[in-house]
């Protein structure tokens, strides 16, 4: 397994390759700033809840490192994230719109962002990958068990490289990103 980048975001710094990226702000709203300001043309960014603009602006800042060619088909790349929270965060705000039975408004915006695995379907499909894509939820954060799944993973033989790392949210201004662009 060879890492290739690697980007670790928290809700006061980025870095990419152990490079600090410039930012000035935090929490839920770095994550808006380093869409407009490094990202963009992605209007769907802004219907995302917390985890999946955590997990889309972590990946594309490793795509981008990449310097390929980009959204091009590919199967050969799987998206493999782990996190502690799953989608609690996603979870509280639709639980907001069902709490009060005399106030009922389901929105069905929110409640597709109560499955983890969104933020692993928004990557691949963002950059046409049609290779594995797995969300793990754990009870901690373990390295070991994590290189553990990303090596049986790697065991495919379709499967050439992967993003793959944490990728956790507990609320819009506690969240962790630490993924890695890496190849078998």
């Amino acid at each position: 397994m060879n890492t290739l980048h690697h980007v670790i975001i928290t809700p006061s710094t980025i870095s990419l390759d152990n490079l600090p990226v410039a930012i000035d702000a935090c929490g839920g709203e770095m994550l808006s700033q380093v869409y407009r300001t490094k990202i963009g043309g992605y209007a769907k960014f802004f219907k995302m809840d917390t985890l999946c603009r955590l997990g889309f602006i972590a990946s594309e800042l490793l795509l981008q490192a990449e310097a390929s060619e980009r959204f091009v088909e590919r199967d050969d790349r799987a998206v493999l994230l782990f996190n502690r929270y799953s989608s609690l965060c996603a979870d509280r705000r639709y639980f907001a719109t069902i709490r009060d039975k005399d106030n009922y408004f389901p929105g069905p915006a929110q409640f597709v962002y109560t499955l983890a695995n969104i933020v692993t379907g928004e990557i691949a499909i963002r950059n046409k990958y049609y290779g594995e894509t797995s969300f793990f939820v754990l009870p901690e954060r373990n390295d070991e068990e994590i290189a553990s799944i990303i090596m049986a993973s790697a065991s495919d033989p379709a499967t050439h490289s992967a993003i793959a790392g944490w990728l956790d949210c507990s609320d819009d201004d506690h969240f962790e990103a630490d993924l890695q662009l890496i190849e078998f």
